[in-house]
């Protein structure tokens, strides 16, 4: 998995990248009550609001960490957001995304980078 400064984890899948939130930014936010997920076949752009997660302490957006297509989301976070806290590097992921060009994700940091910052 790549991670954002955002707090946000990508992993590739084929040809996709999966997005969502790390345990971090979870337990940051506390009980997640709410989810709104963006509409499939949509266009984004780096640092698009694409996502809002509402918890007991704050909203929070979720930004697009790359140009591409929103091509999934992750239905179950609207009945069930309480995933995100639950499991969020697994169950919780939000949307995926088609891009042109996976090499982009190159950019962000490996693991131990990103657990170097949380620390």
């Amino acid at each position: 998995m790549k991670y954002t400064k955002d707090h946000e984890w990508l992993r590739v899948e084929g040809d996709l990248v999966v997005v969502g939130i790390t345990e971090h930014a979870a337990t940051q936010l506390g009980d997640v009550v709410f989810v709104e997920l963006p509409e499939t076949e949509t266009m984004v752009a780096e640092g698009d609001e694409v996502c809002v997660i509402e918890s007991v302490k704050a909203a929070s957006d979720i930004l697009a960490p790359v140009d591409g297509e929103i091509v999934s989301v992750n239905t179950k976070l609207v009945d069930a957001p309480a995933l995100v806290n639950e499991d969020p590097t697994g169950a919780a992921w939000f949307f995926k995304m088609k891009l042109d060009d996976l090499s982009v994700l190159d950019q962000f940091m490996d693991e131990d980078e990103y657990l170097d910052l949380v620390s």
